[in-house]
């Protein structure tokens, strides 16, 4: 793949890069469109994989291509893709006729610039779906009708489910970078996507990828056609031109020396490797900072920021580019005399990729990485896919300069200083204003045992000197009537008199424990049953009458039953005795007849 030169009177094979084979793009039976658009690119000679690539897919056949970054695999797959779309008539239904999945955004904007440039002359109309992009434009453009879609798996699942996006009519296939779709997860994607596609034995089906391993193989086995799988070699192709050398260097030391290599090495367009979003940040901060025209590209910076520094870096206003893996595919530049890997990737595969980003289309370039005492660990599997042992040079004391940059602050230290602020707010919030109060001392409990108890009496547990000790019963406290209630006063007991008071014997007990109460034989009487009266006189063990003391301590002479009647005949009767004393009487009247039984 080349570009076309000023001078018309050049020769095709003048000038041209060394990769190029003898085959030319008029060889082929290709439409008349095609050519014109193939020779308006640029395109004159075909590059090893075109060579092999394009004639198998004009017969009909599906392919599976392995082939490194910058040999010219879009042109192999367009070229087939036109000429069937070409050969085929028109349906007036407004579905799309070909898809082509990328893994990025960036590398379905390359692919989408090509397919304009290379199909301009067919008036096939192209639209790419990717995310970060106005969703519902694209929905808008999607019903009106295309017939080439360029997307990202995401997005196109998207609306697919929404029933905006029509599958069924889809003729050709393409897979681009399908290692790097697979990488990044999505495999169940993907499956999803050829299911819903019309059978493999009705469409062009064709796959590429840097690498061919298990994964990809089963890709083909499942959704292609028995296809032919055709490799070209790296080492002809990518890393050939490219003059790489390593540095091991401490993490403290590797900005200072990259600072000395921008001053030493003469570079036009720098493409600068970091494996994480921060350290992208942090590098592309501290350049500034010591006055190099630097600018970072991640996956968190919106789409439309991503494309206009794209846009500087491929017209040269911008020099230099710190980039994250995602920029390593996809990114199509031409002229990128340098390449920095500031950390060396964890996945081998990675590094042909950053490295492929120079020397494209046959030309030379430089390869630079830094070895820390972090990432050096990843050197022997990338030297063990490489074959070979990447040559090393010691810097000297000048190499490194100085850094000039104060402290840089990172998004993600930002992010920590909000979330402290806001667990402050919360804080206040929740403990009121802080102003002209003391701040709360949590103290714990602490319980103490007063001085000569055992430890176990704060559980309630008794010492043995405590357990005779007889424990006072608890105070009742009064139980509260409620106002509305009217209370009854109760009246005071009136004191018996000397001869209502029982007699009580030597024994203790009184005499009318003994024998059963005047009541029951009164109530006897009055029923009509005649029974002779016993009369008995309190009597010691002796035999002897004995007198009593009464409550007033006055001795009292013992007196007859028949007294004690003739003087409870003369009490004073109430008029309304109270429920509860009337209740006391027969309880005591009960209790006494059992002890007598």
């Amino acid at each position: 793949m080349t570009e076309t030169h000023d001078s018309t009177d050049a020769s095709p094979f003048q000038n041209a890069p060394e990769f190029l084979t003898g085959t030319l793009f008029d060889s082929f039976d290709l439409p008349v469109e095609v050519k014109k658009g193939l020779k308006d690119a640029g395109f004159i000679s075909c590059s090893p994989i075109q060579a092999k690539t394009i004639p198998v897919a004009l017969a009909g056949r599906d392919v599976a291509g392995q082939a490194q970054t910058g040999t010219g695999k879009t042109a192999a797959f367009l070229v087939p893709l036109f000429t069937r779309l070409l050969s085929t008539p028109r349906k007036k239904a407004k579905n799309p006729l070909a898809l082509i999945v990328a893994p990025t955004r960036e590398l379905a904007a390359q692919i989408h610039d090509e397919t304009r440039s290379i199909g301009r002359h067919t008036g096939f109309k192209t639209m790419q779906i990717v995310g970060g992009v106005d969703y519902q434009k694209q929905a808008d453009a999607l019903k009106k009708g295309c017939d080439i879609v360029i997307c990202t798996p995401g997005r196109i699942i998207d609306y697919h489910k929404q029933r905006i996006f029509n599958p069924h009519d889809i003729e050709v296939l393409v897979i681009d970078e399908a290692d790097r779709l697979l990488d990044l997860g999505f495999a169940k994607d993907m499956r999803y996507i050829l299911s819903k596609l019309p059978s493999y034995e009705k469409r062009l089906s064709m796959l590429f990828s840097a690498t061919l391993s298990y994964r990809e193989m089963e890709l083909t086995y499942e959704y292609m056609n028995m296809p032919e799988f055709i490799a070209v070699a790296p080492e002809a192709v990518t890393v050939r031109g490219i003059d790489q050398e390593l540095f091991h260097v401490g993490a403290h030391e590797k900005l200072e020396l990259l600072l000395g290599l921008l001053k030493r090495e003469k570079w036009t367009r720098l493409l600068i490797f970091v494996n994480t979003k921060a350290g992208v940040e942090w590098v592309s901060q501290k350049l500034k900072g010591n006055g190099w025209p630097a600018e970072g590209i991640t996956g968190d910076i919106p789409q439309r920021k991503r494309f206009r520094l794209m846009d500087q870096f491929k017209s040269g206003r911008l020099k230099i580019l710190v980039a994250t893996d995602v920029a390593s595919r996809g990114l199509h530049v031409d002229n990128i005399s340098h390449v920095v890997n500031y950390d060396l990737p964890q996945d081998s595969e990675s590094y042909v990729h950053r490295i492929g980003r120079t020397a494209r289309a046959g030309k030379t370039g430089k390869a630079i990485s830094l070895a820390c005492e972090r990432y050096v660990y990843h050197l022997d599997p990338l030297e063990e896919m490489l074959g070979y042992k990447l040559p090393v040079q010691w810097p000297d004391e000048d190499w490194f300069e100085k850094d000039q940059c104060g402290p840089v602050a990172t998004s993600r230290d930002l992010l920590k200083k909000r979330s402290m602020r806001r667990q402050q707010r919360t804080q206040k919030t929740k403990t009121g204003p802080s102003r002209h109060r003391r701040p709360v001392l949590h103290r714990k409990q602490t319980f103490s045992v007063p001085r000569g108890e055992c430890p176990g009496s704060f559980f309630g547990f008794k010492t043995a000197g405590d357990a005779n000790v007889e424990e006072a019963p608890p105070e009742k406290t009064p139980e509260k009537t409620p106002e509305k209630k009217h209370r009854r006063r109760r009246k005071k007991k009136q004191s018996r008199p000397a001869a209502d008071r029982p007699v009580k014997s030597e024994s203790g007990k009184d005499q009318s424990e003994e024998k059963p109460s005047e009541k029951n034989q009164a109530g006897k009487s009055q029923s009509g049953k005649s029974q002779p009266e016993k009369k008995q006189t309190a009597k010691t063990r002796s035999g002897k009458s004995q007198t009593t003391k009464t409550r007033s301590g006055k001795s009292q002479p013992g007196k007859s039953q028949s007294e004690k009647s003739q003087t409870a005949k003369k009490k004073p009767v109430r008029s309304r005795p109270k429920k509860s004393e009337t209740k006391k009487k027969d309880t005591r009247s009960n209790g006494q007849e059992s002890e007598t039984r």
